[in-house]
């Protein structure tokens, strides 16, 4: 199937359905509620497109079924959001869905009110056992034999005969209980990371939302960047902004300024913010939707102009930026990005990001394509339409006082890319020329 044929999907207006291309779902930034003049995201048809994304992959790697409890893999499979980022560190809920596409949701009262307005959802049921050694205590062991007895009593009822499933971090005592009860068990990464890669134009559209959040917060930056304001105050803008926009969380707070920007990733603190120095941060951002804005860029606090090694630095990463999204299209090798990559002077190259470019769907996800000085961790495959994928640059000096670190979000397309980041690089930054 085709990810662009205007055939293939469209969008919901008051009226009447209208055709919807990723390329035209790349150029729209949908209204934050429903207005009914207005189009909307049709979330029911999101919801569909992923859930057999999720039942097709099931199919081609030999899954009769998947237990899910990451909270993001749960909401990409059925749509359903319950306490997530208390389900990361604590495995409370959690969904078995077979690969004919019975769902059936486990969780607390909450989860389970909201898991039943959901027509991805066939069952919810209220006899969770949490795999959590919080709820049982000593008697994790004989919670997880429970726990597994319930599971295989839904793979014999949905799955026929099959019996390999995948089982998302459920820990060693029950993935043994399982396998004594005649279960075979793997880890489902492979085959969800190949159901998240391709996106629908909705999520586009999704993403587009968490895209204007991100970019709100970051004009609060910059409006409050002044001499004298701390990186954790700076910070709190886009956090105020995430919060009011109703996205999720910010995976980190990755905000430097001055000397802190050179090595990077060192998070915000409390260091008061002078004029002069370069204030460099990556928005890392989980939206409305649970969908991600991956975005960097770097600001100049003044009064004052920015000095030429700091035009140098911005531009060196803005031309990598730029050259390595040129190379983000349908059919190209993870290989041959890596060898037409951008190649920053002499000096200024050794201090690389960890990768060059990675996925981006509901967060951070498959494929990450590394630098050459990262061989060991390469592998191969090729870019997809209907791929998003975060394009990255950090330049700095080994030793420096200063870095850069830019970062663009693009659509892959059948004929080349869109970027779908659209908050504008800083022209006093940018080459006099620009």
């Amino acid at each position: 199937m085709r990810m662009n044929e205007a055939t293939d999907y469209s969008i919901s207006f008051a009226a009447k359905p209208q055709p919807l291309t990723l390329e035209q779902a790349a150029m729209i930034t949908p209204p934050m509620q429903s207005i009914d003049t207005e189009g909307i995201i049709d979330v029911p048809r999101m919801r569909a497109f992923r859930k057999n994304r999720v039942r097709e992959q099931l199919a081609i790697y030999g899954f009769g079924a998947v237990v899910l409890t990451e909270p993001l893999s749960i909401r990409y499979a059925v749509g359903v959001r319950n306490c997530a980022l208390f389900q990361m560190h604590i495995k409370a809920g959690y969904l078995f869905m077979s690969a004919d596409g019975h769902a059936v949701y486990f969780d607390s009262a909450p989860g389970r009110s909201t898991g039943a307005q959901l027509e991805t959802i066939d069952e919810v049921r209220d006899d969770i056992l949490p795999l959590s050694y919080m709820f049982s205590g000593n008697r994790q062991e004989e919670w997880a034999k429970n726990w597994a007895a319930q599971i295989a009593d839904l793979v014999a009822r949905h799955c026929g005969s099959e019996t390999h499933i995948g089982v998302e971090s459920s820990g060693s005592l029950a993935t043994a209980a399982l396998e004594d009860l005649g279960l075979r068990v793997s880890d489902p990464a492979e085959a969800l990371a190949a159901a998240r890669k391709i996106k629908c134009p909705e999520e586009i559209l999704a993403m587009n939302q968490a895209i204007a959040v991100a970019e709100d917060g970051m004009t609060r930056m910059r409006d409050n960047l002044r001499n004298g304001v701390t990186e954790l105050q700076l910070w709190s803008h886009m956090w105020q902004a995430l919060i009011e926009g109703g996205g999720e969380w910010i995976d980190y707070r990755l905000l430097a300024s001055g000397e802190r920007t050179n090595p990077w990733q060192q998070e915000a603190s409390s260091r008061m913010i002078r004029a002069g120095d370069m204030v460099v941060f990556d928005c890392g951002m989980l939206g409305p939707w649970s969908y991600g804005a991956d975005i960097s860029r770097a600001f100049n606090c003044g009064p004052g102009k920015p000095t030429d090694y700091q035009r140098k630095l911005y531009t060196l990463a803005w031309n990598e930026i730029r050259h390595n999204a040129d190379l983000m299209r349908t059919g190209a090798s993870f290989r041959e990005i890596i060898d037409r990559r951008y190649m920053v002077e002499e000096g200024f190259g050794f201090q690389t990001y960890p990768c060059l470019a990675h996925g981006l769907g509901m967060g951070d996800e498959w494929p990450v394509i590394y630098y050459p000085v990262d061989e060991k961790f390469h592998y191969d495959g090729e870019i997809e339409t209907g791929m998003v994928m975060c394009v990255e640059s950090y330049v700095g000096e080994i030793g420096g006082a200063e870095g850069v670190k830019l970062e663009d979000q693009v659509l892959i397309l059948d004929n080349g890319h869109i970027v779908l980041s659209r908050y504008p690089y800083e022209e006093s930054l940018l080459p006099r020329e620009v």
